[in-house]
């Protein structure tokens, strides 16, 4: 069996298993995976390797891009906002972005940005990817475009564009770019190694993605939202690759991080706003996350999706506790935390599948999980 290191609690034995299963099998190449309850590590794994050939082992600080798993750290900056009384999520977004009243949107509210439904997926203007590194060009677009579809009727997976509004925002209110408010508000409390923007003396670090097959765009519908939202500029897992690409900031994709930063961050939202004796929210500024956004097919995944402030919730698709609440990334990495049980599981990889926002792996490893929790 492939050789994990780390450490877990007898009773979680099965997630080292499955793990190691994955590596043997070639499904993973390089990957970790942490389990928090209450705040406090009960797995911290990792194994495998941080190349694709295989020659360079994955060690205990490797990091590689998460993609969307990094949105749920912009979903926690907004609710420390919110908590704090500078952020409204039934206000209007041009109540602290003035400009974006622009192209009927003067009503569009901050928690139809948060679930999604603000209609506003993807760039109407022709993007390069490069410019995918220019703050002001990106939200300057979003702020004059008109939505796509009806703000707050569906919603339609903001998969670049949702960090560049939730970033707006915070920059807007503080002051600071999400990744300097991210760095100092809530990854330094909590000694998380996650970056938005990563410095390029961390470089040595990263473990390259391995992309997946890219995505068809030619055998999307050529009206449909999907066409629309990943083809403007075409989403490439290669570009993660580009030193660019990890100076920048892409608040929705190019997080840096590995299993434990991400649960450690994570961990503050199942514990009631609180982990490892440093409190972020209140118990109160946590419950924004169930408010239901919305429920049904996505426009953009076409896939049933229940959406919370920022989160994704239960449904038939995700049958989870009914307060709990996740979300993952492009190839695979995913987050799950429960209030309830006051669980969290986080696993990153490099290898990546061709799903938006995970896959069966990390699945795996939460049932293991939680099979190990209730046996405990």
């Amino acid at each position: 069996m492939a050789d994990i290191r780390g450490s877990w609690d007898d009773r979680f034995q099965g997630v080292a298993d499955t793990l190691s299963a994955s590596l043997d099998s070639g499904d993973d190449v390089g990957a970790s995976v942490a389990v928090l309850v209450d705040g406090e590590p009960v797995v911290d794994i990792w194994g495998g390797f941080a190349d694709e050939q295989r020659t360079v082992p994955w060690e205990s600080d490797t990091l590689t891009n998460v993609w969307s798993t990094t949105k749920t750290m912009t979903f926690l900056c907004a609710l420390m906002l919110a908590d704090r009384g500078l952020l409204d999520f039934h206000a209007p977004v041009a109540e602290y972005w003035p400009e974006f009243a622009a192209g009927g949107k003067a009503s569009v509210e901050v928690r139809h940005v948060m679930g999604h439904t603000a209609g506003l997926a993807g760039w109407t203007e022709p993007l390069r990817p490069e410019e995918l590194a220019d703050w002001e060009r990106c939200t300057s677009l979003l702020a004059a475009q008109e939505p796509w579809w009806e703000p707050g009727s569906a919603s339609g997976y903001h998969a670049l564009t949702q960090g560049y509004l939730i970033g707006e925002l915070v920059r807007r209110i503080t002051g600071d770019s999400i990744g300097t408010w991210f760095a100092r508000e809530v990854a330094r409390p909590l000694g998380a190694d996650f970056h938005i923007g990563l410095a390029e003396s961390e470089d040595h670090r990263v473990a390259p993605v391995i992309p997946p097959p890219p995505i068809d765009i030619e055998a999307l519908q050529p009206s449909s939202y999907a066409l629309r939202a990943l083809s403007n500029p075409p989403l490439d897992a290669s570009l993660a690759h580009q030193a660019w690409w990890r100076r920048a900031e892409i608040p929705a994709a190019n997080g840096q991080g590995n299993a434990r930063s991400v649960a450690t961050v994570q961990s503050v939202i199942a514990g009631g706003g609180a982990a490892r004796g440093v409190r972020l929210l209140s118990e109160r500024g946590c419950a924004p996350i169930f408010e239901q956004q919305s429920d049904g097919t996505d426009l953009v995944l076409s896939t049933p999706l229940r959406f919370g402030m920022g989160y994704g919730l239960a449904n038939e698709m995700m049958p989870i506790g009914p307060r709990a609440c996740y979300w993952g990334g492009y190839g695979g990495s995913l987050i799950i935390m429960d209030m309830d049980t006051r669980l969290t599981v986080s696993y990153v990889m490099n290898r990546m599948e061709s799903g938006l926002v995970g896959d069966a792996r990390g699945a795996n490893l939460v049932m293991a999980a939680v099979l190990g929790l209730t046996a405990g």
